[in-house]
């Protein structure tokens, strides 16, 4: 059993890992700005400022990032997220960063998709994410154990799906069926970071979720 501190865990990822984290007999503490609309039974849940995350990293195994840079965090993500790290470095708790789709390329060695022709009302949000992945990748200590994880294009509450009880796991391009569909559930993506918790299977790596 693990200690689990996920920050952002009323959000649409947060609760699922939540749900199948606890299902699992792990221990899980959520901390967000609002409280949750529907309980995880189970979970322990807290609320405060983004500022205040980095000091409940004390005592935890493992620490799941899952905010957005939305509302009040617009341009200061990659900062929270700093502190949270160094939180988790000086403990030798286990960072999960959840990232974004737009981090991951199209194919080997051609540019990410945040460097390209974002829509407009993603590219803030896309770039932001972008940020951290290259600050996990190129700057973040040498002692820092993280794991960064991308879903699928088509993830979000608006495409929810079921749960499978299967995924593909990718590097940094993006993954595709044969039909060029790039989809995962919520609950999908949820198995695949508490399997991550569990076997520890990337370290300092960044890997992508897909069926």
């Amino acid at each position: 059993m693990a200690k689990i501190l996920i920050i952002g865990g009323t959000g649409y990822t947060g609760a699922n890992v939540a749900a199948e984290a606890v299902a699992r007999g792990h221990q899980v503490a959520s901390y967000s700005r609002s409280a949750p609309g529907s309980p995880v039974e189970g979970v322990s849940y807290a609320q405060g400022p983004a500022e205040d995350a980095a000091r409940l990293v004390a005592g935890q195994d493992v620490v799941v990032a899952a905010l957005s840079p939305r509302g009040d965090l617009v341009g200061r993500l990659l900062g929270r997220y700093q502190e949270i790290a160094a939180a988790a470095d000086a403990t030798g708790a286990r960072l999960i960063v959840i990232g974004g789709f737009s981090s991951l390329r199209p194919a080997p060695g051609e540019p990410r998709f945040a460097e390209g022709d974002v829509p407009e009302q993603f590219r803030s949000e896309a770039r932001e994410m972008d940020a951290i992945r290259e600050w996990l990748t190129t700057a973040a200590p040498g002692s820092l154990d993280w794991t960064l994880i991308s879903p699928a294009a088509g993830y979000g509450a608006w495409a929810a799906g079921s749960r499978t009880g299967t995924y593909r796991v990718g590097g940094d391009v993006a993954l595709h069926d044969a039909r060029g569909g790039s989809e995962i559930s919520g609950a999908d993506f949820a198995l695949a970071i508490v399997d991550e918790i569990e076997r520890d299977a990337h370290p300092r790596a960044h890997i992508s979720i897909a069926y």
